[in-house]
């Protein structure tokens, strides 16, 4: 294993054959990289098999021309670091309820009268107690036709106004009253029924169609909510439309001569959702060289 002296005589030996102004030092591949977007060019020193990433045939812009492009583009910024913004003109909004939504929602409000245990009656058969009347009326009029023949029966056999007579009679008249009072009952149960199943019939149907109204009013509201975006997202754009132009600027200044000044870092967090055009304003701003730096607004 080499010694520290080693080591530092060895140090010693490769700088000799470094490029002028350049030591030795350990650098990893992000680093590298780093370097060679900055204008270096990683070229291989014979001698020592090192790369070397010093600057070569770098394009300098004439200095008056620099000059006068990064005078105008800091003239541009002490206006706009005291400048209001308009936040109420992109400020969010919400699309409201169409008018198929509310009237959905009115005429759920009188869907209570389709439960219950009287929401039936609305759905009665106006012809209901006529066609009770008249089975009932035929009912009557074949009991006493049917009085009539016992009646009969008995005159002939000579047990007219006997006792068993009687008795034969009151059974009869019993028999058809509960006969009568069965048949109203299943003429009132089937009208029930009926009207029970029309009233669920009709609030099944207008369910369904508060759906579809429901469906159809999302459908127009979002579309209303998606022009509020857009209005909203442009009128945004407008508010920072110098900011995002100078930052543009910025980049492209930044851009002309590769690592020709030191650049700033500014402690600046974007906003998660919508991206806030002064990130790109600032970050054009840094990479222009710390123009802001030379303001003395950061320090």
């Amino acid at each position: 294993m080499a010694t520290k002296q080693q080591l530092i005589e060895a140090k010693k030996l490769l700088e000799q054959h470094a490029p002028k102004g350049e030591f030795l030092a350990y650098i990893n591949k992000d680093e590298a990289q780093v370097l060679k977007n900055l204008g270096g060019s990683g070229r291989i020193i014979e001698a020592t098999q090192i790369p070397s990433f010093d600057v070569e045939q770098t394009q300098v812009l004439p200095a008056p021309v620099l000059n006068a492009a990064l005078t105008a583009f800091t003239q541009k910024l002490p206006p706009l670091m005291g400048q209001q913004i308009n936040t109420a003109s992109y400020a969010p909004q919400v699309a409201g309820q169409t008018q198929l939504q509310t009237g959905a929602s009115q005429a759920a409000g009188g869907l209570g009268s389709l439960v219950g245990p009287d929401a039936y009656q609305q759905f009665m058969s106006p012809y209901q107690q006529e066609v009770m009347d008249t089975t009932l009326s035929e009912f009557d009029r074949q009991q006493a036709i049917n009085q009539t023949g016992l009646r009969d029966s008995a005159i002939q056999a000579g047990a007219f106004g006997g006792a068993r007579q009687g008795i034969m009679q009151q059974q009869f008249m019993n028999q058809g009253a509960n006969d009568r009072a069965m048949l109203q009952a299943q003429l009132l149960n089937q009208g029930f029924q009926q009207a029970q199943q029309a009233a669920g019939t009709d609030l099944a149907a207008r369910q369904g169609l508060g759906q579809y109204q429901q469906a159809l009013g999302q459908a127009d509201q979002g579309f209303a909510q998606a022009k509020l975006d857009a209005t909203t997202l442009a009128n945004r754009e407008k508010e920072f439309e110098e900011f995002t132009r100078l930052g543009l600027v910025g980049q492209q200044l930044a851009q002309i001569q590769p690592g020709a000044f030191p650049t700033t870092t500014i402690g600046y967090q974007q906003s998660a959702a919508p991206a806030s055009p002064m990130a790109s304003f600032l970050g054009g701003a840094a990479g222009a060289g710390g123009v802001l730096g030379k303001l003395g607004i950061f320090g």
